[in-house]
């Protein structure tokens, strides 16, 4: 089982951010991504239709001997992995806003997360907040539109910067000191993100600590790939090969890069 990759599923190429950390942090481990751009974005689906997407790109992962799943989707996390986790055997990874470490360091004492419909309705972010954020007022902004933009690779367009500029004014109107981006899309917006939010506002991801505890869970189950060999990358998608392969690769790596019907 060791030496068996560890799959990655997203409602598009959003989720890369998330590989990315893992790939760096685990350089021997291989990994299979599955970008499932034709149904992106997952933010606004019925809790079902992101069950049955998230089954059907489990289900995939499987059939290439995946040791270890990484849901790396906000949406999907929040509406299916307690499923997954109930009737698989295998670990399954899921994302959530970073939510406690902002809480920590916030010192206005107000927190702004950036997320889509199907994150900021779940149960688990709420009950997260309620958790790790006492004392905090947190101001929620769903980012309609912009999954759809980042997957047509326009990041740095007058478009998107409108629509960011729209969805921040409330939190700064508010005094943020953070903000927490809740969904593996955003992270590629960091650079417009930073031209546009003062230089005391801190931007906060999951990507880093999805990667750690991806680690800690293999140590724990013994699925640790000892092999001093860098890792095979794969990664698939339904739609655009040109916009994933912009998306895929870290610098010096070499990856597979292929459309996959599913």
């Amino acid at each position: 089982m060791s030496t068996k990759p560890i799959g990655i599923f997203d409602s598009g190429v959003g989720g890369t951010s998330i590989c990315k950390e893992i790939n760096i942090l685990l350089p021997n481990e291989h990994t299979i991504y599955l970008a499932d751009s034709k149904n992106a974005p997952y933010g606004g689906k019925s809790q079902k239709t992101i069950l049955d997407l998230s089954i059907k790109n489990t289900e995939l992962l499987l059939k290439k001997g995946c040791k270890i799943i990484v849901v790396a989707c906000n949406t999907a996390t929040t509406n299916a992995i307690t499923y997954l986790r109930n009737n698989y055997t295998i670990p399954f990874i899921g994302i959530e806003p970073a939510i406690k470490p902002a809480a920590l360091q916030s010192r206005s004492k107000t927190v702004g997360v950036l997320a889509t419909k199907g994150t900021l309705s779940s149960g688990l972010f709420h009950t997260t907040a309620k958790n790790h954020a006492s004392g905090i007022t947190i101001i929620e902004q769903q980012g309609t539109g912009l999954v759809s933009l980042i997957e047509k690779g326009k990041m740095n367009t007058p478009e998107t910067k409108a629509l960011l500029k729209t969805y921040l004014r409330p939190m700064l109107d508010a005094k943020i000191d953070y903000l927490v981006l809740g969904c593996t899309h955003y992270p590629y917006l960091k650079p417009i993100l930073r031209e546009l939010l003062p230089p005391e506002v801190k931007i906060i991801d999951s990507g880093e600590a999805v990667a750690k505890q991806t680690k800690t869970i293999l140590k724990q189950q013994h699925l640790v790939n000892n092999t001093s060999q860098p890792g095979n990358r794969e990664f698939y998608t339904n739609s655009d090969v040109a916009i994933l392969k912009s998306f895929s690769t870290i610098e010096g790596e070499k990856a597979i890069v292929s459309y996959l019907d599913f």
